[in-house]
């Protein structure tokens, strides 16, 4: 479990005579410094509305901030007005799963946009790592909790989260009356089979996942609904379900074929990936032979294959973005904590070189 720990109170701002670095810095030294009194230095430090402060002061005030390097003890603050500047981040694997992290990466620029540091435990999963990271995240005073999964789908909240303002991000919970932040699978779906369509198919297979989750209606429903608009009439016998893996795009790969699909919608780009190499070690070359869209622009894999893979984004980024929004709305406006509400992120497509136009 890797959470980040906060220093001591009674050291938040030691600058210990050690390998020549200064002593601590006070709000006295820094009132010294800019020759104002240390309320004044509290006021510019806390954007007190309506406080009259000199442009000439508040400008003194700030340089010597930025010149001893100045650094206010948050917690201690926290403690003061009953929640720390802290939130914090329980994920399963997100942290090691490389276009999931950008979930992490969101949710911290928007936190340090905010004034707020981003704490996270990676839990890996398990449920001991993961109630002595709520835990520890409440005994330091956190504003709220995000929860997010590297996939997803439904979960069952920890009990433990009852106890302090919380946001899903890539997972939600029927159960209970919390914010969640998901990616839109169904109009995501629709996207990837528009960009199809837009390039003029009208035989269009889709190969979905074994795995049952909100991607595997999401991404069905909307991939139907775009036909329906476009006055393509659904076909059962252009629909297969195989592993969510390369291996799954691979096994399935003959069945496509045999459709006389021009083009196919695949679960995801692991799935597109296992296709692309069934295709060649067929004779068939993409896009000539056929034309192929994928899923979650995990950019290791989609923009590297030969020709690069149109897909679509998956929005991790701003999951993490929006989840930290939703959080500090919930914290800041008690009234709106305790009512259930879905926030559903678009997923834009990524047209590259793997569809032809007809």
């Amino acid at each position: 479990m890797a959470v980040q720990r906060i220093a001591d109170p009674a050291s938040e701002n030691s600058r210990e005579r050690k390998n020549g670095k200064r002593s601590s810095v006070t709000l006295k030294d820094v009132a010294a410094a800019a020759g104002t009194s240390v309320s004044t230095v509290s006021l510019v430090m806390n954007h007190k509305p309506g406080a009259r402060i000199g442009k000439d002061a508040r400008a003194r005030v700030l340089k010597a901030i930025d010149e001893l390097g100045y650094r206010p003890n948050t917690l201690a603050q926290g403690l003061a007005r009953g929640r720390s500047n802290f939130i914090g981040l329980v994920a399963d694997s997100i942290a090691t799963t490389p276009f999931a992290g950008q979930i992490i990466h969101g949710a911290q620029e928007e936190a340090w946009k905010r004034g707020y540091v981003l704490l996270i435990a990676n839990t890996e999963g398990d449920r001991d790592l993961e109630r002595r990271a709520i835990e520890e995240f409440m005994e330091h005073n956190v504003s709220g909790v995000i929860y997010s999964t590297w996939y997803h789908h439904e979960i069952t909240m920890p009990p433990e989260l009852t106890q302090v303002t919380t946001v899903l991000v890539n997972c939600s919970d029927p159960n209970s009356e919390v914010t969640a932040v998901v990616p839109d699978e169904f109009r995501g779906g629709k996207a990837a089979a528009q960009m199809l369509i837009d390039a003029g198919h009208r035989r269009i297979a889709f190969v979905n996942s074994t795995s049952i989750s909100p991607a595997r209606t999401g991404r069905r429903a909307g991939y139907l609904a775009a036909l329906e608009e476009a006055g393509i009439p659904a076909d059962e016998s252009l629909m297969f379900d195989t592993m969510p893996y390369q291996e799954g795009g691979m096994r399935i790969a003959e069945q496509v074929v045999q459709t006389g699909a021009t083009g196919v919608c695949c679960h995801n780009d692991r799935v597109a990936m296992g296709l692309y190499d069934a295709l060649r070690d067929r004779g068939l070359r993409i896009p000539d032979d056929l034309s192929v869209v994928g899923f979650d622009n995990q950019e290791v894999i989609a923009a590297h294959m030969s020709p690069p893979l149109s897909t679509v984004q998956l929005p991790h980024y701003e999951l993490g973005v929006v989840g930290v929004k939703m959080l500090l709305e919930d914290v800041e406006s008690p009234d709106r904590a305790g009512f259930s509400r879905t926030i559903r992120i678009d997923c834009p497509p990524v047209m590259r070189d793997s569809i032809r136009r007809l």
